[in-house]
């Protein structure tokens, strides 16, 4: 994908309460006709598309263009299978932050938009005590949840920016939509992973009934 900064043109994917992070993939059931269209559309081009999240309130315009919040996820679709139905199981490999800058006219039945990328903003100082609670939040969360000790391991593994341990910790855990989306929109990567430590704390918190 382009350099921080540049300027895409993307179909956009609207779709309530789902987070697309970089670094991350998504499973996604395409049905609608117009989505299916513009997968059609995606796989004759460069297989690249962002989904955005609808913002409260969409379901009074859903069937025509309902307000999204401006910072999606961007990304490629790397597997796809075309059902007998014309529906498609498709597969998104997250890539970058896009930020909307403006939609552009269209023929057709889905939105197309032009955005920016958005990089982050690497930590300015060691970190490495933050990812450590982090990730000692994650192994309170999975024994309180009865799931493996290791189910977490890669998305926890060394050698990888310490903001894609964020996004893959948040799309795998995190059950807030709106955090998520908040989370989404932090490109300060020391922030994010505050903001998701002390989220991991209050949901481990929260499935022991306040017994920490």
């Amino acid at each position: 994908m382009s350099p921080s900064g540049s300027t895409l043109i993307l179909p956009i994917f609207p779709l309530p309460d789902v987070t697309f992070f970089p670094h991350t993939l998504l499973p996604l059931h395409v049905f609608e006709a117009r989505y299916r269209a513009m997968v059609m559309d995606a796989l004759a081009r460069d297989r690249r598309l962002a989904v955005v999240k609808l913002r409260p309130g969409y379901e009074a315009t859903y069937a025509g263009k309902p307000p999204v919040h401006p910072v999606a996820g961007a990304g490629e679709i790397v597997s796809w299978e075309r059902l007998a139905t014309g529906r498609y199981n498709i597969l998104l490999k997250g890539e970058c932050r896009v930020r909307i800058e403006r939609e552009r006219p269209s023929d057709t039945l889905y939105r197309v938009v032009t955005v920016g990328r958005l990089d982050d903003v690497p930590p300015a100082e060691d970190v490495a005590s933050v990812l450590g609670r982090i990730r000692e939040a994650c192994g309170r969360l999975l024994k309180a949840l009865d799931r493996p000790a290791d189910l977490l391991d890669t998305a926890l593994a060394d050698g990888q920016p310490p903001g894609a341990i964020a996004d893959r910790i948040a799309a795998a855990v995190l059950p807030d939509a709106a955090l998520r989306q908040e989370l989404l929109e932090t490109l300060d990567v020391t922030k994010r992973l505050d903001r998701l430590s002390g989220a991991l704390d209050g949901l481990v918190n929260e499935l022991l009934g306040g017994r920490e």
